[in-house]
């Protein structure tokens, strides 16, 4: 057989097992490049070159960017920022700002980038407003297709079409000329979405959803009895606690009182040297008894947080909770403690323990009434975020909800964040005026993220999708292959004959056809490679302008909707949507309609044949 059939064979099987979907997809698309190497279509080295190509490394340092917006809260805190705008109950308006947000935040730094930033804030607003992620993700996704053709930056194929014009004599394509027709296509993106994707769409989740932890800290200080009570109060000069240590505080003689913890003055790890100036003192009373023991021992309330709200006091950007249980065979079996206990590390605090649900060991070491830890006993530990993620890795203790995730849920703009969103600004800066290729710039800021130690370099790693990056990799090979062949090129020239003579708008119908078809096999920026000169070549002989021609190519090119392997944003969200090969299509197919009225139609009516 030919290197094209061979071509034509190796695709209809990788179709039919993507439909089947009975075997992973990351095997598929291994299958697949390796298939191109057994036929001798390629060589071993093209063959495996895709994981060496700059997109993936693009795609994988993005995740890492992604991760680190996560991590530090700014995607929390972006995700309050949309569910406060559209209402608990408003899907329409849900919908609509987020579809908004990511076709600009694509225009500014592309598909990819865009995706990758905001696919985790839509699937913590899927689980905190208890809707399917598979409702929100694809939306998501297709609107930033739409999106990328607001400007010139929004994808790597309007740059092409740019420079394309040029060599054609008939002019580059202005940086915001592409919002012509880009801002009708993300409005009628939109309409529809909004129209008929409740229908269209699957009801799914991802295999792997997240707990909803928003209200993480509320629901520990309540079921533990601290929702009111918990008091901070700041050691003024004339206290006569100065220069005692933690351990001689003594406040048994104040009634309605209980010590929780003496912490640093520069921060919420308790206290290990004698107190001093600007030191806070952690307790549990109610409002008399907190000001009684202000006023004779000479504290003062912090102004920052109001007194009595338990959750805030002890969970904030700075310091966290965390439950933690006794199991069976534990080294901790049989050990005394009791609330304002500081654990052997010296940087947690033991705030309360519970026995089949009610609390025990309520005297406190003063009176000597610690409680003997058993199996099942639960407690309740508040320190640093940074101790909490350090220390609870014990196997004598089982966590229940893991800090670092409780953060990245339920603090907005934690510890970070600002440093995190730098980046990201950064990282659009040079993506948006080119001074270097977007790998680069997705290197410098991946780099900056552990440099900065926002993340470590074992998060950075976890942080990556590997299934997304294999299966970019593994099948960026086929656009090699179609090309070097001369099979996208004799698919191309068959279509341009067979249409060319009807006239322009069929031309721009042919067009839109073959490129929308291939660019649903592979990456839009190949499909637009082959057939970009091939249109303007088809223009010129026809004695039309290509500015059309070349414009609805790059319409062409963003309908990539109908499969999950026609780019690597339909493949991020195809685990965390729970979708199927066979999802796509379904609200994929009138989203290409609109593109296709959009190119063949309204395009003429903005650059004149």
């Amino acid at each position: 057989m030919s290197p094209i059939t061979y071509i034509a064979v190796i695709i209809a099987a990788a179709v039919v097992l993507f439909i089947w979907n009975k075997l992973p997809v990351v095997v598929v698309a291994m299958a697949t490049a390796l298939g191109l190497w057994a036929t001798h279509v390629l060589t071993l080295e093209q063959a495996l070159g895709g994981f060496g190509d700059p997109a993936v490394i693009f795609i994988a340092c993005l995740f890492v960017v992604s991760a680190a917006l996560e991590a530090t809260g700014v995607t929390a805190w972006a995700g309050q920022l949309l569910i406060q705008g559209a209402g608990q109950e408003s899907r329409t308006r849900l919908l609509l700002l987020t579809m908004s947000l990511v076709a600009l935040l694509t225009a500014m730094i592309s598909v990819n980038g865009a995706v990758a930033a905001l696919l985790p804030v839509v699937v913590v607003m899927a689980v905190r407003l208890k809707r399917k992620s598979s409702q929100l993700l694809m939306p998501l996704v297709f609107s930033a297709h739409a999106g990328s053709m607001l400007a010139l930056t929004g994808t790597p194929v309007n740059v092409l079409v740019s420079e394309a014009a040029s060599e054609a004599g008939v002019g580059e394509f202005a940086f915001f000329e592409f919002t012509l027709v880009g801002f009708p296509l993300l409005i009628g993106t939109m309409a529809i979405i909004v129209l008929f994707g409740e229908r269209l769409l699957p009801q799914r989740n991802g295999a792997k959803m997240p707990a909803d932890l928003s209200r993480h800290a509320k629901t520990l200080v309540e079921q533990y009895g601290l929702a009111d009570g918990i008091v901070r109060l700041r050691v003024r000069a004339t206290s006569p606690l100065i220069g005692l240590s933690p351990s001689e505080l003594d406040l048994s003689r104040f009634a309605d009182v209980q010590l929780i913890s003496v912490q640093d003055g520069d921060g919420p790890s308790p206290l290990r040297r004698s107190v001093s100036e600007g030191d806070h003192i952690l307790i549990r009373a109610g409002a008399e008894a907190a000001a009684s023991l202000a006023a004779r021992m000479h504290l003062a309330f912090r102004e920052d947080v109001a007194s009595g709200q338990g959750e805030d006091t002890l969970f904030n950007r700075r310091s966290g909770l965390a439950e933690v249980v006794i199991p069976p065979r534990s080294g901790l079996v049989g050990q005394a403690v009791f609330p304002g206990m500081v654990t052997d590390s010296g940087d947690l605090v033991v705030l309360a323990v519970q026995r089949a649900g009610s609390e025990v060991g309520t005297g406190g070491q003063k009176s000597g009434q610690g409680v003997a830890l058993h199996p099942g006993d639960s407690m309740l530990l508040q320190g640093t975020w940074k101790a909490l993620d350090l220390h609870l890795s014990d196997p004598d203790v089982l966590v229940v909800n893991s800090p670092e995730l409780v953060r990245r849920q339920a603090v907005p703009l934690g510890p970070g964040a600002y440093q995190a969103i730098a980046v990201l600004i950064c990282m659009v800066i040079l993506l948006a005026t080119g001074l270097v290729p977007p790998a680069v710039a997705g290197l410098l800021a991946a780099g900056a993220i552990t440099l900065s130690r926002i993340m470590t370099l074992e998060q950075a790693y976890r942080a990556v999708d590997w299934t997304t990056v294999i299966l970019v990799g593994a099948l960026m090979p086929l656009s090699t292959a179609m090309v070097e062949t001369g099979a996208a090129r004799l698919l191309a020239e068959g279509l341009v004959g067979l249409v060319g003579g009807a006239g322009p708008y069929a031309l721009l119908a042919g067009l839109f056809v073959l490129t929308a078809a291939l660019g649903q096999l592979i990456s839009n920026t190949a499909t637009a490679l082959i057939v970009i000169p091939i249109g303007a070549a088809a223009a010129t002989s026809m004695g039309i302008s290509p500015r059309p021609v070349l414009m609805s190519t790059a319409v062409a090119a963003a309908g990539a909707f109908l499969t999950p392997i026609a780019t690597p944003t339909n493949l991020m969200v195809m685990g965390p949507g729970g979708y199927v090969f066979g999802d796509y299509w379904k609200l994929g197919l009138p989203l290409l309609l609109w593109f296709f009225v959009i190119a063949v139609f309204v395009v003429p009516l903005i650059w004149r044949f």
